[in-house]
């Protein structure tokens, strides 16, 4: 996986993206590793890395200790995200002595250094929000701590993302909202992550990938053809920024750039 990791590295860094993010798995899994990695883009690439940071597994000291550390290597973004409760323990609760929620991890942050930070947003409500203006509410809740860019959950229907866009502009919501896309590299697992994130997979898309998972170099045709065509759609709305879920498939978006215009 970290051949797989750095070869995506190197191949996309000609795209001169405006930031890297580095995630790490449910639960904190791979924390160490990730927080490794982040730094050693910085050290070796002329990308700039921005690491993801959660509320999960982690008291706030310990969380305190790696946005230090962070600093010191000179990270200056962070993906300051709630998290997913680890694998088993169902609903989300806070941690022991942790911070509660992305709201309170970035009032954190802010107290460690001056980070550029980035939060999630959910085009289509998040899983466990009673409605859209609760929704709005927690977003909004993100940017008066300190927030500075949100990245919407991935989506296929454009029309969802157009909405929620007006939805967060007449909240007074003026940040970035950039939109998420992931380039489709496994249907069966996106149908699977999907059903636990809330994130919808229309029939027209169902019909269109159903049985191409056997088909490798078919269903990368039609990942690359899919979003292309939402960043076509949403650069005719005047969208000029797009966040890609590489899930360290160079090929995939590196294709998708070219069709766009990104060389």
């Amino acid at each position: 996986m970290e051949e797989k990791l750095w070869n995506a590295v190197r191949r996309l860094a000609p795209l001169k993206p405006r930031f890297v993010s580095v995630t790490y798995g449910a639960g904190g899994t791979t924390r160490e590793r990730t927080h490794q990695t982040v730094k050693r883009i910085r050290d070796e690439t002329d990308l700039k890395p921005a690491a993801h940071l959660t509320c999960v597994g982690a008291s706030r000291a310990q969380i305190d200790e790696v946005a230090r550390g962070y600093w010191e290597a000179g990270i200056r973004h962070i993906v300051a995200l709630r998290g997913d409760p680890p694998q088993g323990m169902g609903k989300y609760a806070p941690y022991p002595e942790g911070y509660a929620y992305t709201s309170d991890l970035i009032s954190g942050l802010k107290k460690i250094g001056n980070f550029e930070i980035s939060v999630a947003a959910f085009p289509e409500k998040h899983p466990e929000s009673q409605s859209f203006e609760e929704d709005i509410r927690v977003l909004k809740g993100k940017i008066d701590a300190g927030a500075t860019r949100a990245i919407t959950q991935y989506f296929f229907d454009v029309d969802l993302y157009t909405q929620f866009i007006e939805r967060v502009r007449r909240a007074g919501i003026t940040i970035p909202v950039v939109p998420g896309l992931i380039p489709i590299g496994n249907f069966a697992l996106l149908k699977k992550f999907s059903a636990m994130c809330g994130a919808t997979i229309p029939p027209w898309l169902a019909e269109e990938f159903e049985g191409l998972d056997e088909h490798p170099r078919k269903r990368d045709e039609a990942a690359i053809a899919l979003a292309s065509r939402q960043c076509q759609q949403l650069q005719a709305q005047g969208v000029e920024q797009f966040h890609f879920y590489t899930l360290n498939r160079a090929d995939l978006t590196l294709a998708i750039c070219n069709n766009i215009g990104i060389k």
